[in-house]
């Protein structure tokens, strides 16, 4: 039970909502800090030479790797991802090289780390993209890496004592990762967009979570929070029995919601295939028992980000086939190597592009090396002669209706379904003609957002612009699945968007076809397109399309819902 001050007036501070709910607690303020005492004592560190601080240094990085992994090992799909990229950057030979540089020009140990990662972040930074989102894992890495110098335990989130809304300026995956959704009932950060790792993990671990709420870091720890993952809002000391009736109300809504077991249809009848994103074998695993016609998004890229060599024909026809063999029965879009920008594969991508989010990713990779995508496919195609199990294959990254008829004949040259990502705005205007070449597509609303916005996903200031639910983006989502219905041939979402229980029935009354999500969101979206009509999701998009703004179209939807 929170106690609220009566005294102390309710402020509401708002954000981008991220996963739905309810929670109260009692504000947990997280913050990265390491005693200054113990930095000031460390000094220079006492080295004989700069070899020795250089040891020091690689002493202080495999501890913090290691620690990495050890979570990762504990943990599974979106976190462990994350947790491993996390271990593999920290060892970077990259910022080893920079520290090194620093230590032979004559500055300290700390000095050395804190320069050799202030120039990664600016390189990072300028990738923009999710690359731009590793800046707060660089930071991350830096303060662990000084605590062990300095002889102090690494920093995070400390542990509650009582369920708590859990409030920091940003969250490294280390962070969100190991969290305990029986004592951090939510998530507030102010900074971080709904495509960050916050985001991302939160949604995986089913805790309320809204981002990019100003003023967050400004609340007093133990002031009593209501989160409202629905309508992105965070209201300090509310009414403590209003607040406890609303989360009450919300817990019984979970309940029903986890009772849903498919299949996906709107309440009069409408086939909504409901479908899981995965990254390997075992996310694979996990999803095949949630109740899913099948795997909307196979992102093979993450099989491989730590992989300096192309894995041979046959290596790859293994790991795709630990994929598909537990969706035998039902089927799995398989999307080839999404690599470049904030995805870098050691042998696939570009180096040292001026603008990696619109340079050489993707299918692009293919261009000046078409064999990467020949073998890959040869590799896919076994994995599906082995397991019997239906495969669709997609490209992302596609611009041009060239570009997709080529990708289809290869595809269809080895038995295989062809479709394309619609994440470049020119696919969605020209998803008529698309369609004349593929057999479907499948939106990715994360990329399409930004670059329907001309706004990089992953900054903070420009969350708003970022949001799927954009009018503009919806309206380029209504123009592609109007294409789709024209056609006869199905259009899905695969992106963060379409674990949202509220866009989802506003993108099915567009004509979406089937919506690709975390398996968690899974009963949340099905339950909810179970509960109204297919005239309801019409109306819901109307509602959502004519929208001014993103939290106007979120406030239109969620009416035409309660009044159903």
């Amino acid at each position: 039970m929170v106690t609220g001050s009566p005294a102390v007036p309710s402020v509401v501070l708002t954000g981008t909502p991220v996963v739905p709910g309810a929670a109260y607690g009692p504000a947990l303020l997280a913050r990265a800090e390491i005693s200054p005492a113990a930095v000031e004592a460390f000094g220079s560190g006492g080295y004989a030479d700069d070899e020795a601080a250089l040891a020091a240094y690689d002493a202080a990085v495999a501890a913090v790797a290691d620690g990495f992994a050890r979570k990762a090992e504990k943990a599974s799909g979106a976190a462990a991802e994350v947790l491993t990229a996390s271990a593999g950057l920290a060892k970077d030979k990259g910022l080893r090289g920079a520290v090194r540089k620093h230590l032979r020009a004559g500055d300290d140990l700390l000095a050395s780390l804190h320069a050799g990662v202030e120039q990664f972040v600016g390189i990072f930074t300028g990738m923009g993209g999710l690359m731009a989102e590793r800046v707060t894992d660089l930071r991350d890495i830096e303060r662990r890496v000084t605590a062990h110098l300095v002889g102090e335990p690494e920093p995070g989130v400390p542990t509650p004592e009582l369920p708590s809304v859990l409030v920091a300026e940003d969250l490294a995956p280390s962070d969100t990762a190991g969290l305990d959704p029986a004592l951090v009932v939510a998530l507030v950060t102010e900074r971080g967009g709904p495509t960050s790792h916050t985001a991302i993990i939160a949604r995986q671990l089913g805790i309320p979570c809204v981002v990019g709420v100003g003023g967050a870091m400004g609340l007093a720890g133990g002031t009593p929070l209501l989160v409202d993952g629905t309508a992105g809002t965070v209201e300090s000391d509310p009414d403590a029995a209003e607040a406890e009736r609303k989360v009450a109300a919300d817990r019984e809504s979970r309940a029903a919601l986890a009772a849903w077991e498919g299949p996906g249809r709107t309440a009069d009848g409408t086939a909504v295939k409901i479908l899981a994103n995965v990254a390997d074998g075992e996310s694979s695993s996990q999803a095949a028992g949630a109740p899913v016609e099948g795997v909307g998004l196979f992102r093979t890229e993450l099989c491989f980000l730590n992989r300096k060599d192309e894995p041979s024909v046959e290596e790859q026809a293994q790991i795709y086939a630990e994929v598909l063999r537990p969706f035998h029965g039902r089927y799995v879009v398989v999307r080839t190597l999404d690599a470049g920008s904030d995805k870098p594969v050691a042998f696939a991508t570009h180096e040292g592009e001026e603008n990696p989010a619109l340079g050489v990713r993707g299918l692009r990779l293919s261009f000046d090396n078409p064999a990467l995508l020949e073998r890959q496919l040869d590799g896919i195609a076994a994995a599906a002669k082995s397991t019997d199990t239906e495969t669709w294959v997609m490209a992302p990254m596609v611009a041009t209706v060239a570009e997709a008829r080529a990708f289809s004949a290869q595809v269809r040259s080895r038995g295989l379904k062809a479709g394309v990502m619609v994440e470049v705005p020119s696919a969605a205007l020209l998803a008529h003609r698309m369609l004349e070449a593929v057999d479907f597509l499948s939106i990715g609303t994360n990329d399409l957002t930004q670059y329907a916005m001309a706004a990089d996903r992953m900054a903070t200031d420009l969350a708003h612009l970022t949001d799927p639910w954009q009018p503009a983006v919806l309206q380029l989502i209504a123009i592609t699945a109007h294409a789709g219905q024209q056609a006869g041939k199905p259009v899905g979402v695969c992106g963060e968007a379409a674990a949202d229980p509220l866009l989802a029935c506003a993108l099915v009354g567009m004509g979406v076809t089937s919506l690709s999500m975390a398996a968690a969101a899974v009963r949340p979206v099905g339950a909810r397109l179970a509960s109204v009509t297919m005239d309801v999701c019409e109306e819901a998009a109307e509602a959502a399309l004519s929208a001014a703004d993103p939290m106007a179209g979120r406030a239109a939807v969620l009416g035409v819902l309660e009044r159903a």
